[in-house]
C-alpha cells in the first residue's frame, strides 16, 4: 500500500511524551501525526505500575501561584497554558493512584484535539530517502521526514542469568497477596518495581528476599528519584528488625526447578565471594524494562546503550546513526542516565518542549525562541534571579537543562535562550557565540555524603557558595567552547536567591567583571 502524504513530522507513541510533543507541534501549525497502538491515551499506565500507586508527587497546597513555580512539585501534569490540566484537578493524593493519570491523558489529548489515531500497531520502519515509511498489521504505510520514537520502555528487561526464563515477570505476577500465603519469595532487582512488590506480599509469605548485585540506592540521597523512594521502603524495616526478610548483594548463578521449589545458587558480593543455595517457592523478576527495536528494518535500526535498553542519541535526542530519527520522552535518558529525572514527566516533559523546539527550526526552520537583552550587568542580574527563583526546568533537570546567555561579538547584544540542555549550547548554540553563559541548578554532590549529616555552608557566607551542598544556582562563563570560570550562588533553605548581599551583588559584580569591554568598563553602584 502507498503511504499517504508525506508529514512533516510522525510520532510513535501517544503517552505523556506523545501528548506533549503533539501539544507544541500542534502550536506551531505543522503537518504531525501521533499513531498510538492502545485504544486510548496512556496505554502503559492502564497496566503499570502494578500496584496503581504512582511514585511521581501530587503537592497540592505549595503556598504559591505562580504556575511554573507550582510545576516544581507537580510531577504528574504536562506542560500548557491551561490550568484546568494542572494535576490537582485530578487528584489531592501525594501519591496519586495511576488510574487518575489515564483520565488526565485521556482528556488532556481531547481537550487540545491532538492529531492521534488510536487502534494502530506498527510492524516496520523503514527508511525512504531521508525520511521514513511506517507500516502498520493493517497494511497501512505512513510516510515522514522526520520521525519521533515516544513509545517508551516496552519490553521487560532479562537479567542473563541461567534458568531467568523460570522466573515470573513482574508485568504478569499476581498482585493478590492472598496468592502468596506462607511462601517464600525471591525478587531480583532493587528498584521501586521490586520493592513495591516486597511491599505489597509483607503481610502473607513467609519470607521476602530482594536480591542484586548492587546495594540498595535511596532517592534522598542519590536525588535521583527512580532509586529506592521512602514510600516503597518499608521491607528494609522488616529486614533489620530480623522480620525474617532480607535484601542480597548477590550475583545470581542459576537458577533450577527442583519438584516445586526453585533452587538458586547465589554468590555474596560482600562475604568473600562465599556461595550458597537457597530454596523458594516463587521467583520474580523485576529487573526494569527496554526498548522494543524489533519494529526497525535493517537499514534503520538505532544504535542501543546501557545493556542495550536505550538508544544512543545526540545533544538535540537524535539517534546517532540514524539521521532524522528522535526520541521522546523515556526513551530520552540515555543522555543523563539516573543522574537527573528523564525517566519521568516531571524531566522529559522539559526535554519534550526543547526537541519540539529543534525540531520545528530543523525541519521548518522556526527560529529557536530567545530574547535579546541588553548587555548591563544589573540587567542580566535581574534575568538570572528572576529565572533561577521560578523556573521549574532547571528545578526538574538540574545540571541538565539550562539557560543560555549568548554574548554577540564583543558584548553589544545578548541572546537568552531558554531551557536547552548543556550539551546542546555547546554542540550547537555556541557555533555563532564566540562567548555565552550557562545558567543551572545544581546540588553539591559529595561522595558518599550523608545529606542528613552534611555540614553544610552558612547561608551568610556568600563567598563560600561553591561549597553548597543543596541544590544552587551555578553561571559558568565559556569562550569558544572551554570554560572560563563559574559563579555560584550561595544555597538558600527556601530556594530564594534574592538576598541582595549574598545573591544580587556577587553575581552582578560577576558580570561587571567577566562581560567583554567596554560593557566591562561601565560603572555599577552597589548599595553599601
Amino acid at each position: 500500500m502507498k503511504p499517504e502524504q508525506e508529514l512533516d513530522f510522525l510520532v510513535i507513541g501517544a503517552g505523556p511524551a506523545g501528548l506533549q510533543l503533539a501539544y507544541y507541534l500542534q502550536q506551531s501549525g505543522c503537518s504531525y501525526q501521533v499513531l498510538e497502538r492502545g485504544q486510548g491515551a496512556g496505554t502503559f499506565f492502564k497496566t503499570y505500575p502494578r500496584h496503581r500507586q504512582l511514585i511521581s508527587v501530587n503537592k497540592v497546597y505549595t503556598g504559591h501561584t505562580d504556575r511554573d513555580i507550582n510545576y516544581r512539585w507537580d510531577w504528574n501534569a504536562l506542560l500548557c497554558d491551561d490550568d484546568r490540566f494542572a494535576f490537582r484537578h485530578y487528584s489531592t493524593k501525594y501519591f496519586p493512584c495511576a488510574d487518575d493519570l489515564v483520565r488526565y491523558l485521556e482528556d488532556f489529548a481531547e481537550a487540545h484535539a491532538l492529531a492521534i489515531r488510536y487502534g494502530v500497531a506498527i510492524e516496520q520502519i523503514e527508511r525512504s530517502g531521508a525520511g521514513f515509511v511506517i507500516r502498520d498489521q493493517e497494511g497501512r504505510a505512513f510516510s515522514c521526514k522526520r520521525l519521533i520514537i515516544a513509545a517508551g520502555l516496552s519490553e521487560p528487561f532479562i537479567a542473563r542469568i541461567p534458568g531467568i526464563e523460570l522466573a515470573e515477570q513482574y508485568r504478569d505476577v499476581s498482585v493478590d497477596p492472598a496468592d502468596f500465603v506462607n511462601q517464600r519469595v525471591l525478587i531480583i532487582g532493587k528498584g521501586n518495581s521490586a520493592f513495591e512488590t516486597a511491599d505489597n506480599l509483607i503481610e502473607t509469605t513467609s519470607l521476602i528476599h530482594v536480591a542484586s548485585r548492587h546495594p540498595v540506592k535511596f532517592a534522598w540521597q542519590s536525588h535521583f528519584v527512580g532509586n529506592l523512594r521512602a514510600v516503597n521502603n518499608n521491607l528494609l524495616d522488616t529486614y533489620l528488625l530480623k522480620c525474617q526478610n532480607a535484601t542480597l548483594e548477590v550475583e545470581i548463578e542459576k537458577i533450577e526447578k527442583v519438584g516445586n521449589q526453585f533452587r538458586v545458587t547465589m554468590r555474596y558480593q560482600r562475604a568473600a565471594g562465599s556461595q550458597t543455595v537457597i530454596e523458594y517457592d516463587r521467583v520474580i523478576c523485576c529487573s526494569g524494562f527496554r526498548m522494543d527495536d524489533s519494529i526497525f528494518s535493517m537499514g534503520c535500526k538505532p544504535e542501543l546503550v546501557i545493556d542495550n535498553r536505550f538508544p544512543r542519541l545526540d545533544s538535540a535526542w537524535q539517534s546517532t546513526n540514524i539521521p532524522n530519527l528522535y526520541f521522546a520522552g523515556i526513551l530520552m535518558q540515555s543522555r543523563d542516565y539516573k543522574k537527573t529525572t528523564s525517566a519521568f514527566i516531571h524531566g522529559f516533559r522539559y526535554n519534550v518542549r526543547a526537541l519540539a523546539q529543534i525540531l520545528l527550526q530543523r525541519g521548518l526552520g522556526v527560529d529557536l525562541p530567545y530574547e535579546r537583552l541588553a548587555p548591563d550587568p544589573e540587567g542580566l542580574t535581574s534575568v538570572v534571579l528572576r529565572s533561577v527563583n521560578r523556573s521549574s526546568a532547571l528545578w526538574q533537570q538540574f545540571g541538565f537543562l539550562c539557560n543560555a546567555l549568548m554574548v554577540r561579538g564583543e558584548g553589544a547584544e545578548v541572546d537568552s535562550y531558554e531551557g536547552f540542555p548543556v550539551d546542546y549550547v555547546h554542540d550547537q548554540l555556541s557555533q555563532a557565540y564566540d562567548s555565552y553563559y550557562t545558567v543551572t541548578l545544581e546540588y553539591g554532590f559529595k561522595e558518599d555524603d550523608d545529606p542528613f549529616r552534611s555540614q553544610r555552608v552558612s547561608h551568610t557566607a556568600a563567598d563560600q557558595a561553591a561549597e553548597s551542598t543543596f541544590l544552587h544556582p551555578i553561571i559558568r562563563r565559556y569562550r569558544r567552547g572551554e570554560l572560563v570560570d563559574e559563579q555560584h550562588l550561595v544555597e538558600n533553605l527556601e530556594a530564594h536567591w534574592n538576598d541582595a548581599q549574598l545573591h544580587r551583588e556577587p553575581l552582578q559584580r560577576y558580570f561587571q567583571r567577566t562581560l567583554p569591554q567596554p560593557v566591562a568598563m561601565r560603572q555599577v553602584a552597589f548599595s553599601q
